[in-house]
């Protein structure tokens, strides 16, 4: 199945953001009072082109954040200083997002200089380069990371990740209020659902900020979850575990009988197991959810019950009748 009702989009980090992450914030410092701290940084690998200060900047990216270990800064200090300025010229005019200098070491001042004639942000890691750009890349890897808008309701069923989508007014948000109400489940997003696909493969899912821990059902209004459920009703992330997509019910449909073959839905690239769970007059959809989960966290396990008793069928109809006397 394709993903119904989404929107991409293309994520953006700025400079500013970047450095305000805790992670970040905790192991570097900017050096340049007035950067310009709202150039974007479009790439989430780190680039240490050592080779820049020698004059070859071929292949050297501005929109990605550019490392100086102790190499090249013990290079820098051994020029002199005429040469060491016109070095930096020739780095900073590249328009660089952002230059980090590891290892808690003073840039020299002809860097200190440029960056600041330059407006380039200049910062400086107490770390090392390998945890400075391990730091760096998990951060980017999460601001930086393909991301959609969907119309739905995510929940979180006996701890999966569950996304509930169908047409407006199929009664997404009264199934994800009576889970609530039964207890042991949480609300995570209602309404728009904003997916990102991590670099290892999993789609996660938060609300809209706007609309954390709210829940709007036709005829109540906006509900504050929280308030009503307490803090243990409501997480702001989640994996998308499991996909139910509510649809009217319909007596032509060939529905799902036997629920041998897995349905997938398209998630950013990632196939996410999916129900096609019909919608009518006196289904409780509560349970109906609960048992998909549960029958969700037993495939994992590797037991597929609707496969067994397929194959349990097919070898009773294969054993030879016995024979009359």
């Amino acid at each position: 199945m394709s993903v119904p009702d989404s929107e991409g989009f293309e994520p953006k980090v700025t400079v500013r953001d970047l450095l305000a992450a805790p992670a970040v914030a905790a192991i570097a410092e900017l050096v340049i009072a007035d950067a310009d701290l709202e150039r974007e940084v479009t790439h989430p690998r780190i680039q240490k082109s050592g080779l820049v200060l020698v004059g070859h900047q071929v292949g050297v990216v501005s929109g990605r954040v550019q490392i100086l270990g102790e190499t090249e800064i013990s290079f820098i200090e051994q020029l002199e200083s005429a040469e060491r300025r016109d070095r930096m010229v020739s780095l900073f005019s590249l328009g660089l997002s952002l230059v980090v200098v590891t290892r808690g070491v003073t840039p020299p001042s002809e860097m200190i200089e440029e960056a600041a004639r330059s407006r380039t942000p200049l910062a400086v890691s107490r770390e090392r380069s390998s945890a400075t750009i391990r730091v760096f890349h998990d951060e980017l890897d999460q601001c930086l990371a393909p991301v959609t808008r969907i119309h739905g309701v995510l929940v979180e069923v006996h701890g999966l990740g569950t996304l509930l989508t169908g047409p407006s007014g199929i009664g997404k948000s009264e199934c994800a209020l009576f889970l609530l109400e039964r207890g042991g489940h949480r609300l995570v997003a209602d309404d728009r659902v904003i997916l990102t696909r991590l670099p290892s493969q999993r789609v996660v899912g938060r609300p809209a900020p706007l609309l954390r821990h709210h829940l709007e059902v036709r005829g109540l209004g906006i509900l504050n979850i929280r308030d009503l459920f307490g803090a243990t009703s409501v997480c702001d992330e989640t994996n998308i575990d499991l996909v139910v997509h509510l649809t009217p019910w319909d007596q032509a449909e060939p529905y799902e009988r036997l629920g041998i073959d897995d349905l997938m839905t398209d998630l950013l690239g990632v196939d996410v197991p999916t129900l096609r769970v019909p919608v009518r007059p006196g289904r409780d959809l509560a349970v109906i959810i609960e048992i998909a989960a549960r029958n969700q966290l037993l495939k994992r396990e590797g037991v597929h019950g609707a496969r067994v008793f397929a194959e349990r069928l097919a070898g009773e109809a294969e054993e030879p009748s016995p024979e009359k006397g």
